[in-house]
């Protein structure tokens, strides 16, 4: 098994993500509530981590469990990193990681995405059509078969980000994006090889799926 899948704590609408991305191939750990919700879809984690202050049931027999003290610097999300990381896991997809009740954890989980860019690693988080990963400087991202998706593009971390587009309906050619003007908000993919690349910064990229 290649890749980690984590479960995150927010509320997952579709259960059919977990065959999108072939959970049953994954080391899959489940961040604090997320194992509430491999309950409600019958998916069996490898690994729960976490304070378990917002899981519901109680702790399930049979599965490694990492308990950690409330009071921590990392959240539950990011310690399931990070214990990815130490068993050598280098790509990952993160679920259960927006919305929610708590506008926060979704913003800090956007940062876990960086956090991995930073440690080297490929990852996504995804819910329900939506599709968020993070480049960095030099990295190309290939947006295969998703013609007819919304992507939209946002520096992070820093004030501005340069971009270039292939295959989207505004292309763009090494344009600076400004942390505060949206422009790279709604452009439409029309290629199903369309590709977007960081020249300079780093860069958000979100992708819409009807």
């Amino acid at each position: 098994m290649k890749r980690c899948i984590i479960l995150g704590s927010a509320p997952v609408e579709d259960g059919g993500i977990f065959d999108r991305f072939d959970a049953q191939d994954a080391f899959l750990i489940c961040a604090d509530g997320g194992m509430d919700t491999a309950r409600k879809y019958g998916v069996q984690p490898n690994l729960l981590i976490g304070d378990f202050d917002s899981m519901q049931g109680s702790l399930p027999d049979g599965i490694e469990t990492i308990r950690l003290k409330p009071e921590k610097d990392d959240t539950d999300l990011l310690a399931a990193v990070r214990e990815g990381l130490q068993r050598g896991y280098r790509e990952y997809i993160l679920l259960g990681a927006l919305g929610g009740e708590r506008f926060d954890h979704s913003y800090a989980n956007l940062c876990v995405l960086q956090f991995l860019a930073h440690e080297g690693c490929r990852a996504v988080l995804a819910e329900k059509g939506t599709y968020i990963f993070l480049l960095r400087e030099g990295q190309t991202e290939p947006l295969l078969h998703l013609c007819g998706a919304t992507f939209s593009a946002f520096p992070f971390g820093c004030p501005e980000c340069t971009v270039s587009y292939d295959g989207m309906q505004y292309p763009l050619t090494r344009k600076p994006l400004r942390s505060d003007f949206p422009l790279g908000v709604s452009n439409r993919i029309l290629s199903d090889q369309a590709a977007v690349t960081v020249h300079h910064g780093e860069m958000l990229g979100i992708v819409c799926q009807p």
